[in-house]
């Protein structure tokens, strides 16, 4: 999404305030840093119909906000937003509503009921020899050896280990326990701490980027996150999304460019592959950090046995 500039300055001190809210509250990174910019498109476009105060707003504005992000295009696929972007701008609103509650006593007239998802097909799921392609693109997906080794490490948290992407970002030097094979999520999506199990073709990429890649990036030592940018900051979402690009085009595969892979995908494919494996679904549920069945039972309908087919790239 472009950066949408606002004029109005109750928005702009409301969109501020919001945040900071978020923040003390101790929300995750991802709702504090993408609730704030679904909240000021939301302000941008009550500027562009002449609404300059949220006191005059209507329910039926709101009605046409919402059907005026259905037809938004998706600015980094094409089409239209998906059902998990629009809960995301669902989301943000009714967090803000919370936030004027409390604080401004007049709240906006959201009455929005969130998108079912979409159920998944085939086309969600990367096949396991179009991993193994991924993981074999990483020895050229850039000139730079240190950036192809984190390249393959992002591989293996993103898709063998099956984290989120805001999971990943938060990922510190500490979480990473070489010795016990695992890897502790601090910071997950329902705030419940897990541990992710790391077999030795795992461990063994984890380590080469930890102590041969990683110190070779500017200020690195500086710096407790376990995947470190250029600058030697912690990497965020964004930067995941763009090295995975750089991946999927350095393999070369018209078939695994058309799936459009996000982080998430990678995600879902590893929790299918697992599932054909045998593997039982109250284990795959655990594994995700998943708080009932019912959000790993979406997963049952693709999951295909397959005989002795071992995942030696996971």
């Amino acid at each position: 999404m472009k950066k949408l500039k606002l004029t109005n300055r109750s928005y702009k001190a409301l969109l501020l305030s919001f945040k900071e809210w978020l923040d003390i509250l101790g929300y995750s990174s991802g709702i504090v840093k993408y609730s704030p910019v679904f909240l000021q498109e939301f302000f941008y476009w009550l500027e562009g119909h002449g609404l300059d105060s949220l006191h005059t707003i209507t329910r039926k504005d709101i009605i046409d906000y919402y059907d005026y992000l259905k037809q938004r295009p998706n600015e980094n696929y094409g089409g239209a937003l998906s059902n998990p972007s629009l809960n995301g701008h669902i989301s943000a609103l009714k967090r803000f509503n919370e936030y004027l509650k409390k604080y401004h006593a007049k709240a906006l007239p959201i009455h929005l009921r969130f998108e079912k998802n979409e159920r998944l097909s085939l086309t969600d799921i990367v096949t396991q020899p179009e991993i193994k392609s991924l993981f074999e693109a990483t020895d050229y997906s850039s000139q730079l050896e240190h950036i192809r080794i984190r390249d393959k490490a992002i591989l293996v948290v993103l898709y063998s280990c099956g984290l989120r992407r805001g999971e990943a970002v938060e990922l510190d030097l500490d979480d990473v326990l070489f010795d016990k094979e695992r890897i502790l999520i601090r910071k997950a999506k329902n705030s419940r701490e897990r541990f992710v199990p790391l077999n030795m073709y795992n461990l063994r990429i984890l380590e080469e980027y930890r102590y041969d890649a990683r110190p070779l990036f500017y200020k690195s030592s500086a710096q407790e996150a376990f995947f470190v940018n250029a600058q030697g900051d912690r990497m965020g979402g964004q930067s995941f999304k763009l090295r995975l690009r750089e991946i999927i085009r350095a393999a070369g595969d018209p078939e695994i460019t058309e799936k459009r892979i996000t982080p998430h995908k990678l995600r879902h494919s590893i929790a299918t592959h697992l599932l054909e494996e045998g593997v039982a679904i109250e284990a795959v549920s655990q594994f995700l950090g998943h708080t009932s069945l019912e959000s790993t039972q979406i997963y049952t309908h693709l999951a295909m046995p397959r005989d002795n087919q071992k995942m030696d790239y996971e």
